[in-house]
């Protein structure tokens, strides 16, 4: 069997996710960020899904997808209806799913030269739960 080393032509490449943390290339990502094929944005002040807000779709809105890959942490949670209907208004699909799945998504939509941005929402481990 011959075996091909292929190289996206996109920047950012989601290693994986879960509830806690993301590994983007080679970077690990602690905190709720947004990403799509050639653009970063760390620190995306969202830490529950249901009380996600159209404001805070802003900066995700800005790097005009076509569809918006909403991860929702661990388990699969939904945002509130005001905020799935800002994007359907806009012509823009919007999935939640959990970050593992989202991760998964974002990488075969990429792929596909797609607009796809996937925005996760990561929750800060608290040092007291780890002792």
């Amino acid at each position: 069997m011959q075996l091909n080393l292929e190289s996206p032509d996109f920047d950012y490449v989601l290693r994986g996710a879960d509830g806690r943390l993301a590994l983007v290339n080679d970077r690990r990502l602690t905190r709720s960020f947004i990403v799509a094929p050639r653009s970063l944005v760390e620190d995306w002040p969202v830490t529950d899904v249901r009380s996600l807000d159209v404001a805070a779709l802003d900066p995700v809105l800005a790097l005009e997808p076509e569809v918006v890959l909403l991860g929702t942490g661990e388990t699969q949670g939904f945002p509130p209806p005001a905020t799935m209907a800002a994007c359907l208004s806009r012509g823009i699909g919007l999935e939640a799913m959990t970050n593992a799945a989202a991760a998964r998504t974002f990488n075969v939509l990429a792929g596909e030269g797609r607009r796809v941005v996937a925005a996760f929402v990561l929750v800060e481990r608290d040092a007291a739960s780890d002792a």
